[in-house]
């Protein structure tokens, strides 16, 4: 008999539920599951697949600003919610790398806002 999904009767919830992982660490795992051990085989990254690295995370952040800053308010408040997702709340640990996720992403959101409303020249 197939797994029956569980069903939400709230977006919240189902956000709640993306999100969950993220309590701690930016989503790290356990050190004891496979993923880790998996993990610790992993070689380094070479200097040059780190500078591809930043460059695709370059292009990403533009691409999402270009693409939020077309979005509806409602999609823009739902970015700012799920930001809100990720940070820490009481009772967590307050880590540095997901107070930074989530002040980039509302970040991300008030860069679109200066493109909301600009038509794009032809080329």
């Amino acid at each position: 008999m197939p797994d029956k999904k569980p069903e939400f009767t709230d977006a919240s919830q189902l956000r709640q539920m993306a999100l969950s992982r993220w309590d701690n660490e930016g989503g790290a795992g356990s050190l004891h599951s496979p993923e880790a051990d998996l993990r610790s085989e992993v070689p380094q990254l070479t200097n040059a697949e780190l500078v591809q690295l930043r460059i695709r995370v370059i292009a990403l952040e533009n691409l999402v600003i270009s693409l939020l800053a077309q979005s509806s308010d409602r999609q823009l408040d739902l970015a700012r919610e799920m930001a809100a997702y990720i940070s820490p709340r009481p009772g967590f640990t307050h880590h540095p790398l997901t107070i930074r996720a989530a002040a980039q992403m509302v970040h991300l959101v008030e860069r679109a806002g200066h493109f909301r409303g600009v038509t794009p020249y032809e080329t």
